[in-house]
């Protein structure tokens, strides 16, 4: 194998809801959501090479390379491939740390699917999967690469299809540590299950919009100032707020009227992400 680089995206995900169901014995939350994909996001680029050499740039202030996301899949993968080959990733990151957008998993996600494919190790997409679930439970996601409906504690996905509208995603200045939001006392925990069908009929709410608006004043502040121009929420539990609208031209006429207090920007819901767009095209 000849050294070779190419770029792969790793792109945001908005929770089109987010219902929390119930918790587990164990702590951990179940939960129904419906994931969707935007055409935005980080970009790694991937160098492989034949001594086995991992490295990654730039370094993460605060997070040890042993924690980072990319380099925990890339030993994961190397372990279940029993592969000698190396890469060099360098992460262009765009999505904001703790913003809800999955910037992490989806980080680990194409960095498994990438790798996967320029090492020609084979593995399919449920080794891929099962390996991106000892990661973090929104890598599968990432991996499947296609709109999903997901429940228990979100590993059980259902490919779906909703519109795809174009967002306004925009970021108040704080970071939200997703374990802060589920340990939090009053948090809802016992949403009525109910069938996708029926979910996609009725409004679209966050159960943890509550707390975090109340933890929070800038993400409170955040969604009064964006629900005046269409419907707003918070995605996941991170800091990110998006607003949806049926066309680019309205997205972007708000976000030139965005106050200095936020930053943000647009982008398309896509059914199918464009990782797995990509992967496609390079299998033909």
């Amino acid at each position: 194998m000849t050294q070779n680089t190419s770029a792969w995206p790793a792109p945001a995900k908005l929770n089109l809801f987010l219902y929390i169901t119930g918790q587990r014995h164990n702590g951990h939350h179940e939960l129904q959501t419906l994931f969707q994909f935007l055409n935005y996001g980080d970009t790694l680029t991937i160098t492989t090479n034949e001594t086995g050499e991992i490295t990654l740039s730039p370094d993460i202030h605060g997070i040890p390379v042993e924690n980072n996301l990319i380099y925990r899949a890339i030993m994961a993968l190397k372990i279940k491939t029993n592969t000698p080959q190396g890469a060099h990733i360098h992460l262009d990151k765009v999505l904001p740390m703790g913003g809800g957008l999955g910037g992490g998993s989806s980080n680990a996600a194409t960095t498994l699917v990438a790798l996967n494919h320029l090492w020609n190790v084979k593995l399919s997409t449920d080794e891929l999967v099962n390996i991106g679930l000892t990661i973090g439970a929104d890598v599968p996601v990432f991996i499947r690469g296609s709109t999903a409906f997901a429940e228990s504690v979100g590993e059980l996905l259902q490919p779906t299809y909703t519109e795809e509208k174009w967002y306004l995603v925009a970021k108040p200045d704080v970071s939200i540590s997703t374990s802060q939001i589920f340990a939090h006392p009053n948090l809802t925990r016992n949403t009525p299950k109910r069938t996708l069908t029926l979910l996609l009929k009725k409004e679209r709410l966050n159960d943890c919009e509550k707390i975090v608006r109340e933890l929070f004043p800038e993400v409170d502040r955040a969604i009064s100032w964006l629900v005046e121009y269409a419907p707003s929420r918070l995605t996941g539990t991170g800091a990110c707020v998006f607003t949806e609208f049926d066309n680019e031209t309205d997205a972007c006429s708000t976000l030139n009227n965005l106050p200095d207090w936020l930053t943000g920007f647009i982008a398309r819901g896509v059914n199918t992400s464009p990782l797995l767009t990509m992967l496609n095209k390079l299998k033909k």
